[in-house]
């Protein structure tokens, strides 16, 4: 099965490097064409455009940034689609764009999955993201085995639109998560209490994660290197939020988190680890 893999940033330079030193065979694009030399030089190929790479590939995986910028690939690629073909876009976007997405898929006689991943760079470096699947179940039965290259667990949710609305529910958790420990990070350091305290006593109790273990350290040490940006944090509160909309569901605390996100881009921290909302609740 030859793969297309469209995008190439924070996650899917690794992921498609991960697709590589599996065996797979890689034909890769991205809008600034610089930015898929590391996929290159692990042994992919190059396409001109979208539309080439989905051209010679029988499944395409995509990973851009936006919903924007996902219909738009997804409009690229179509010319190069076709019967047989399948289409697994693993961006984050709401379920709209995903129906959307899929409907311009179909229409040129290929399948459709969508399937965002829970985990950031380093999961998406050692290969164990979480995929979130929904759309043609065929397709994802196809797709497993890359999907089992790039992440330590995959699970299939329906019909086009509820793998979306599960990757939105799980950054709207992990979001209002970091609100809050940036917030009892500052309180600690105020009350002259030693945050590198605070991260060993909440490592010890009920309340441990992974995430605080993985950011604390470089909280308390005030950098904010980007495995996750900021801005598209913020940008996955604003989308859980209009699904709560959608759904008359009250969110305050989901609500009160995306305001510290929101204060975090306006002082400039849009290109900074998502970590970097302390910055805001320190403000």
């Amino acid at each position: 099965m030859k793969l297309a893999f469209l995008g190439c940033g924070i996650m899917g330079v690794p992921m498609a490097k991960n697709l590589l030193k599996a065996g797979h065979d890689v034909c890769v694009w991205n809008r600034t064409a610089a930015a898929a030399a590391p996929v290159v030089e692990a042994g992919g190929t190059l396409a001109a455009s979208a539309a080439d790479a989905a051209r010679e590939a029988d499944v395409v995986f995509v990973m851009v940034s936006t919903p924007e910028a996902a219909l738009d690939v997804a409009k690229a690629a179509a010319h190069g689609l076709a019967p047989g073909k399948g289409y697994v876009d693993v961006s984050t976007v709401d379920a709209g764009t995903s129906a959307t997405i899929a409907s311009i898929v179909r229409a040129a006689g290929a399948e459709f999955l969508e399937a965002p991943v829970s985990g950031s760079k380093k999961p998406a470096e050692d290969g164990a993201l979480i995929f979130l699947c929904a759309g043609d179940e065929s397709l994802y039965t196809k797709v497993k085995s890359p999907l089992e290259t790039m992440g330590k667990a995959h699970f299939f949710l329906g019909d086009v639109g509820q793998g979306a609305k599960m990757k939105l529910v799980v950054n709207m958790i992990m979001g209002s998560m970091m609100g809050a420990f940036a917030e009892g990070l500052t309180l600690a350091e105020k009350s002259d209490l030693d945050p590198k305290t605070l991260l060993e006593v909440v490592s010890l109790g009920a309340i441990a994660s992974p995430m605080f273990a993985l950011k604390g350290p470089s909280m308390v040490a005030g950098t904010f290197a980007p495995a996750f940006p900021l801005k598209h944090q913020q940008k996955d509160m604003r989308l859980a939020l209009a699904l709560a909309d959608e759904l008359a569901q009250d969110m305050p605390v989901a609500a009160a988190a995306n305001e510290l996100y929101k204060r975090a881009r306006r002082d400039g921290a849009d290109d900074e680890d998502f970590s970097a909302v302390l910055k805001a609740v320190k403000k």
